[in-house]
């Protein structure tokens, strides 16, 4: 039985989502760990892959049951949650064996959260970076809708078979002290968001020309190498079709 696990983490506990040869400390090694200790030894697949120090508010993923467990997702739910630190599982529910949680996905979305002079408390969970001019990062943000090649906003050696993506939405919002930039798109390269993060924010501060910007964007040439921090990133949202 094929079960969606929707999961939230902590990613200043972890390198990243993906399992790596260099580390245990990721959280999918973390997630297999747990359900081995519930006799589940099932691979586990999530809808895409975060960095080092990323969270997740509802990163997707699907892994296969055993007979014992069928029927028992409430209990699952509850014996997983008492055996990962740093990892909640907030819902688990069966699906078709024909459901996957990367390639069955249609929209997935991250938030950007920024917060100058953050506490203590706050460090590892907000960026603190200085927007100078919210109204041209309001434009900024505007110009990345579309369809664009995005070979200028990933991590150079990222391994995919095409660097064009969709955005379907960017945007910022204040809540109090906090900036909040969304983006949602049918998906995202390596780095893609904090590199579009880290380009928006240069041309708000006065760094890059609006020209600059579009030409990135057009792959044409390359100004901004350096991504946002990722302490204040988040994957807060994967959409599915109706199963």
């Amino acid at each position: 039985m094929r079960i969606k696990a929707v999961v939230a983490y902590d990613g200043s506990s972890f390198e990243g989502f993906q399992e790596q040869k260099r580390t245990a400390n990721t959280v999918a090694f973390a997630i297999k760990k747990a359900l081995k200790s519930v006799g589940i030894y099932s691979d586990i697949t999530g809808s895409g892959r975060t960095d080092s120090h990323v969270h997740a508010t509802a990163q997707v993923i699907h892994f296969d049951l055993p007979k014992y467990w069928e029927s028992k997702t409430d209990s699952l739910k509850e014996a997983l949650n008492g055996k990962v630190d740093a990892i909640y599982f907030r819902h688990i529910v069966e699906v078709p064996d024909s459901f996957h949680a990367r390639y069955s996905a249609k929209e997935r979305v991250y938030r950007y959260i920024i917060c100058q002079n953050p506490s203590v408390f706050e460090r590892k969970y907000v960026s603190d970076i200085t927007i100078k001019d919210y109204t041209k990062l309001k434009e900024a943000l505007g110009i990345f809708k579309g369809e664009h090649n995005f070979g200028y906003f990933c991590k150079s050696g990222s391994d995919v078979k095409s660097t064009i993506r969709e955005i379907y939405k960017a945007f910022y919002i204040k809540r109090g002290k906090y900036s909040v930039i969304y983006f949602s798109a049918n998906g995202f390269l390596r780095s893609q968001v904090r590199l579009m993060v880290s380009a928006s924010i240069a041309y708000a501060n006065g760094d890059i020309s609006l020209k600059q910007l579009v030409n990135q964007i057009k792959a044409t040439d390359r100004y901004i190498t350096k991504p946002a921090p990722p302490y204040g990133l988040y994957l807060c949202g994967v959409r599915y079709p109706k199963i």
